[in-house]
C-alpha cells in the first residue's frame, strides 16, 4: 500500500516536471491534486525555478531538488498521519 506521503511527493513531483517543462495546465483539481498539494508543488517549482536561474541546478539534475523539496514539504504535511484538517486541504 502507498504512503500517504508517497502519494504526495509521486504527484507532486510529476507536475513539477511538467509545469517546469511548460505542460502544466489547469488548477489543482484537474491535476487530481488537493489545495495543500498543489501548495506543496507551487513552493517546490519555485525553489527549482530559482535554482535554475542561479545555476545551482541544471535541467539534468532538477529532478533530483524536486525530489527533496517534495519529500520534506509531504513529510511535513502529513507528520501526524493526515494532512490539515478543511476542505480539500
Amino acid at each position: 500500500m502507498t504512503s500517504d506521503v508517497d502519494l504526495c511527493v509521486s504527484i507532486v513531483v510529476h507536475w513539477s516536471r511538467e509545469v517546469l517543462d511548460g505542460r502544466g495546465y489547469g488548477d489543482y483539481q484537474s491535476m487530481g491534486m488537493s489545495g495543500g498539494q498543489y501548495d506543496i508543488l507551487r513552493e517546490t517549482v519555485d525553489v527549482a525555478r530559482a535554482a535554475l536561474r542561479k545555476g545551482t541546478a541544471t535541467r539534468d539534475n532538477v529532478g533530483l531538488l524536486t525530489g527533496r523539496q517534495a519529500r520534506e514539504r509531504c513529510s511535513a504535511r502529513y507528520r501526524d498521519g493526515r494532512p490539515p484538517e478543511g476542505p480539500w486541504r
